[in-house]
């Protein structure tokens, strides 16, 4: 194997100059306030850093998408670059984006803890790790005093009392007076005593909040309730540099808590309601007053960061209905992340995952992902009274039900009878996705998911899981009385157009005539057979055309039969005259096919895989086997699936 070396070379290059552009760099006090003079982003709060890295959104007019437009009636929407994989989450998104514009307004979310609510493997902790990767974007500006960085990440402006001067640095170099805090953390205060107050002493550095450095992005989690310690979050003593240091010296205190690494970041709290009351007391002082105490006697520590929690919902329920905690609940800013209620934005999930991992390479029947979704959804809705569960998971989708489903309901009705708590409870995406890889690796012979495979795993899954005996009686009906149903009709149709393409002569003669005997009825003329010389009058042209209209259930044939033709004729014009292709005018293509085969028994020459066929046969079977390998299947699934069709339909 032989590498390019300019490219490696050009890699290796960008590599050190992002490195490079990420560098801190070092300017005096007085440069620092001479540049916010110009650019306010040099003492933007962690929120106002997040809105300007999450970046404008893009207006998406639904009314312009069918689909879409049924789904959010039409209505504009908001879609985020910086949210894009988070496929069906356009609210939970647009909420949570509106939490940061709201504390960047000065509003009363800047002193609320952004909590993320919502079901085991629902995404919660993707968004959570979403938002740590955006606050890295925007640099942070912070004290430094000789060659020490404040520990704890503080602003400058720390530095500067707003009694004093608040006014004059709004009317020398524009920041507004409520910036200033008039908060320093004990090791700025002790730097300010050593520098006897001389400001000019202290420099600025530019740095960018890194999750791996550990510089204003943290992640604390609770640990053992009976001996939690709140230093995890505050910090503690530093036994170490008691040699050199008192105990409640500022320099022997260890700004290792995750209220102090991140001052001007954002801090993520797992679980936080597994978590003791006392553990949790310094974020609501950092909150709402702005600073907390550590846990020696050295003086309040400032805090301007953003404090971002998740749970599921039975902690939340519980913690929420001891009445000792509503000062808490009061103080937090609750965002549902539901579980997705869209079988197409599901797939797209199943689609991101699988292209994570070596299995995106491996093949995957068509409608295998959307069977699983077809589940997971329907797993997660609420049963409507009047409405079956497969017509309201598709509505839900967005689909036309009109001509399909006369009882299906409007999406608003379905909501509005389902209530707020939908989608928080059933099938979670990690459930599913496990399904899903041990589907392609049921078959020892070949890494591959077919929706046969599928469901058997599934079943399978669902025993292992032990859910409650009404749930699990639930989810075995959703594949036996709606899946493997569809499924059957589903790959029908495959099979169909995959045995039809070596039928395509008979397809375009009945295409053919149909038009031809249409055309004559609809002018009420006699037509005259080419081939036998026949007359046929208008009464029996409509019997000839409804041999072909019946099978396929056309209810108004003197309206398809004009539209056909219509269609047709503007086809010939273009065409010098000849007649379009049979599989070109899709209704009419599914009508033929309905015509061709009305019985099973038809296929079973051409698609079986008995030994004992003729040579002729053998071909034709040979080239059906290859057009439905070109519809993506495997040679093993082909033979199963047409295997499992014949079985189903005996069955039936």
């Amino acid at each position: 194997m032989t590498t390019n070396p300019t490219s490696d070379s050009d890699l290796f290059d960008l590599i050190a100059d992002q490195f490079q552009n990420r560098q801190q760099s070092e300017m005096s006090l007085r440069d620092y306030l001479a540049a916010c003079r110009d650019d306010p982003m040099m003492y933007a709060s962690t929120a106002e850093r997040m809105v300007e890295a999450i970046g404008e959104p893009e207006l998406f007019d639904t009314s312009g998408d069918e689909r879409l437009g049924r789904i959010f009636s039409n209505r504009t929407i908001k879609r985020y670059k910086a949210f894009e994989e988070f496929y069906g989450m356009e609210e939970t998104i647009e909420r949570i984006v509106g939490f940061f514009k709201h504390a960047a307004q000065g509003l009363e979310e800047r002193k609320q803890i952004l909590y993320l609510l919502g079901p085991v493997g629902g995404g919660k902790s993707s968004i959570a790790e979403r938002l740590k990767a955006i606050v890295e974007k925007c640099p942070v500006y912070v004290l430094k005093a000789g060659d020490e960085i404040s520990p704890v990440f503080e602003s400058p402006l720390g530095l500067f009392n707003p009694e004093t001067m608040g006014d004059a640095l709004e009317e020398r170099y524009g920041i507004p007076g409520h910036r200033l805090t008039g908060l320093l953390s004990p090791w700025a205060l002790k730097r300010l005593d050593d520098f006897d107050g001389d400001l000019a002493r202290f420099s600025v550095v530019k740095l960018f909040p890194s999750k791996l450095r550990q510089i204003c992005v943290a992640k604390t989690e609770p640990g053992d309730e009976n001996n939690q310690d709140i230093s995890s979050l505050v910090g503690k003593v530093d036994i170490r540099k008691l040699e050199y240091f008192s105990q409640n010296d500022t320099d022997a205190y260890s700004y290792s808590g995750g209220l102090n690494i991140t001052t001007q970041g954002l801090l993520e709290f797992v679980e936080m309601f597994k978590a003791p009351i006392k553990m949790l007391h310094p974020l609501l002082t950092a909150t709402q007053e702005g600073n907390y105490v550590g846990t020696e006697n050295l003086g309040a520590i400032p805090f301007q960061g953003v404090i971002l929690a998740h749970s599921n919902e039975a902690e939340w329920q519980s913690f929420k209905n001891n009445k000792n905690n509503e000062a808490f609940i009061d103080r937090v800013c609750v965002i549902k992340v539901p579980y997705c209620l869209r079988v197409s934005e599901e797939v797209d999930i199943y689609n991101k995952l699988l292209s994570n991992s070596s299995l995106n390479d491996a093949n995957c029947a068509p409608s295998t992902l959307e069977m699983l979704a077809q589940f997971a959804v329907m797993s997660r809705l609420k049963e409507h009274e009047n409405s079956n569960l497969f017509s309201k998971m598709r509505v839900y989708n967005g689909d036309n039900l009109k001509d399909v489903d006369p009882g299906a309901k409007p999406i608003q009705e379905y909501r509005d009878a389902a209530g707020v708590n939908e989608a928080m409870s059933g099938i979670s995406t990690r459930f599913a996705f496990k399904v899903l890889a041990e589907t392609f690796n049921y078959d020892p012979q070949e890494v591959a998911a077919d929706p046969v495979h599928l469901m058997y795993v599934l079943e399978q899954a669902i025993n292992r899981e032990q859910f409650a005996e009404e749930t699990e009686k639930r989810y075995l009906e959703f594949i036996k009385g709606d899946l493997a149903p569809r499924y059957a009709e589903f790959i029908g149709n495959e099979i169909q157009k995959a045995y039809l393409e070596s039928y395509s002569d008979f397809g375009q003669n009945l295409f053919d005539r149909y038009i031809a005997y249409a055309d004559a009825w609809i002018e009420g003329q006699d037509y005259k057979d080419p081939d036998t010389g026949q007359l046929l009058d208008p009464k029996i042209l409509d019997q000839e055309l409804s041999k072909t209209e019946k099978p396929a259930g056309i209810s108004n044939p003197k309206d398809f039969r004009n539209e056909v033709v219509k269609f047709a004729l503007r086809a010939r014009a273009n065409n010098k005259g000849q007649n379009p292709k049979w599989t070109s005018y899709e209704k009419l293509r599914e009508v033929i096919e309905k015509r061709m085969f009305t019985q099973v028994e038809d296929l079973l020459p051409v698609i079986s895989f008995t030994s004992n066929k003729d040579k002729e046969m053998e071909i034709k079977h040979n080239e059906f086997v290859a057009r439905m390998v070109d519809r993506g299947y495997s040679k093993r699934q082909v033979h199963r699936l047409v295997e499992w069709y014949m079985r189903v339909n005996k069955a039936g």
